[in-house]
């Protein structure tokens, strides 16, 4: 790829300039780190041709040729993982200590779907349940579904399009990245890779360009599947045009946590502002609303509070930093106008609540109301709202309470309120004395309600990327 400041885009086997490009900004400090070649129309028709025939190639390549490929995309990540890292802080604004873990993550991410290429399941289905189909068996078989489309979002710009492009390739799938226009820089360094790698050309092409164009590939019927991240507003829209296709939507959240007096207090405190501002906040599985019973209420605020001073907040290239920049300047005011608006409301600021260009200072609210737009939307930014309950079912039908269900923490030591919990709440996953923040590339991930449609995890997103096709065989019996 070249390095000039002008990037081009990947498509196929080559790296296409074109004349119309989009500045890519550092967030901390405004810098244009390049200008991107943005695709049109002409470039658009070619990736669906590029898409095409690589998928005549991969849906016919044995499980090992994947898997090895997958490995050498792996071993690739490893030797330029501070390359990667220092991309991801730039582009994205991420703390560079977060970048580096981020690019760790997808390394397992290739190493899991090498692994699960090889052992994409299979059954032999018996068919003589009835007298005469003695002579009859059923063997099922997974087969690759074809081209996706994978839309990805800015804040995790190598993990979450590695959890789109890892288990499309194990599943023999080619497909298309419609990068964030904030951060496709860690995707073309991704692009280089996978062009390394013995996967043939047009395995992935990485395509940044207009919304509107990038519609116009949803609606294509070149696609077979599309996989979105990002917020629910643009996924459920997009589903809509979206056709026939298979589409899987991984949305937003505001994610909820529940401390009982039974917890270890000091660890759950911990992790909620592990979770709560971490990177600012920007993860759609940040601690965002913290239930407390109420007897130890004031004691959790107090230790919160004083776990919050302590973050340390400014340039994401420094390794102790935790909170840096959000995204851009129209994100960081879009979180200071929630949060006023809340204190207009009646809620009550007891630490941060202000903004410096980009950077919201870390943020944590009392007598925050449901209704609340800081709390019933998804904040995006460094903000925890920690509210009293008497009883555990009060704080099971409060985290309920939203338009939105990814994952939800529980702290106590009381296992049938665990189970209840488990059963109870209206999430995707529930975390056990764990914060919602957590996640392992391996396990099923995805919510309900305004949160999404399908799972990820290399495993279960190759389920969705394929399809099972039955034999059925008549072989009478001498």
């Amino acid at each position: 790829m070249s390095t000039e400041t002008h990037r081009p885009f990947l498509l196929g086997s080559e790296w296409v300039q074109t004349p119309q490009t989009e500045p890519v900004l550092n967030p901390y400090n405004q810098r244009v780190l390049a200008h991107v070649c943005q695709a049109g129309e002409h470039e658009i028709s070619q990736v669906l041709q590029s898409t095409a025939e690589a998928y005549s190639f991969l849906k016919k390549s044995s499980a090992h040729v994947r898997a090895k490929g997958l490995q050498q995309i792996a071993a690739s990540l490893q030797r330029r993982r501070e390359e990667f890292a220092k991309t991801i802080c730039e582009e994205a604004g991420k703390p560079i200590t977060d970048a580096r873990r981020e690019v760790d993550r997808a390394i397992q991410t290739f190493l899991i779907a090498s692994e699960e290429t090889t052992r994409i399941p299979g059954e032999v289905i018996p068919m003589d349940r009835m007298p005469g189909m003695e002579s009859y068996t059923g063997m099922l078989r997974r087969f690759p579904i074809g081209p996706v489309l994978g839309i990805t979002p800015f804040n995790f710009p190598l993990n979450l399009v590695a959890h789109k492009v890892a288990p499309c390739l194990a599943a023999g799938n080619p497909i298309v990245i419609k990068p964030a226009p904030q951060t496709p820089l860690t995707a073309l360094l991704l692009g280089e890779v996978i062009l390394e790698s013995d996967f043939p050309a047009g395995s992935m092409n990485v395509v940044p360009c207009h919304t509107l164009l990038a519609e116009k590939l949803v609606q294509s019927e070149g696609f077979q599947a599309l996989s979105f991240t990002g917020s629910a507003a643009v996924g459920w829209m997009l589903k809509a045009k979206a056709g026939k296709k298979r589409v899987l939507l991984e949305l937003g959240g505001n994610a909820g946590v529940i401390i009982e007096p039974d917890a270890d207090v000091d660890f759950a405190v911990q992790r909620c502002v592990a979770g709560g501002f971490g990177y600012s906040g920007q993860t759609c599985i940040s601690v965002q609303r913290v239930y407390v019973h109420e007897s130890i209420y004031d004691s959790v605020v107090d230790k919160i509070i004083t776990r919050v001073r302590n973050v340390v907040v400014g340039d994401p290239a420094q390794d102790e930093t935790v909170v840096g920049p959000l995204i851009d300047e129209g994100a960081a005011q879009r979180v200071e106008s929630w949060v006023n608006e809340a204190v207009t409301q009646g809620a009550t600021i007891r630490i941060g609540g202000t903004r410096q260009g980009s950077t919201v200072t870390p943020t944590v609210m009392t007598n925050v109301e449901p209704h609340m737009t800081v709390s019933c939307q998804e904040v995006f930014g460094p903000v925890v709202m920690v509210t009293p309950y008497r009883e555990f079912e009060d704080a099971l039908q409060q985290l309920n309470d939203s338009m939105y269900g990814l994952q939800a923490g529980v702290f106590t030591q009381n296992t049938q309120k665990v189970f209840q919990a488990f059963q109870q709440l209206e999430v995707g996953t529930v975390l056990s004395n764990e914060i919602p923040t957590f996640r392992a590339d391996h396990m099923p991930y995805g919510g309900v309600k305004d949160s999404g449609l399908g799972r990820e995890g290399v495993k279960y997103a190759i389920q969705e990327m394929t399809e099972p096709k039955l034999l059925v065989w008549n072989v009478p019996m001498p």
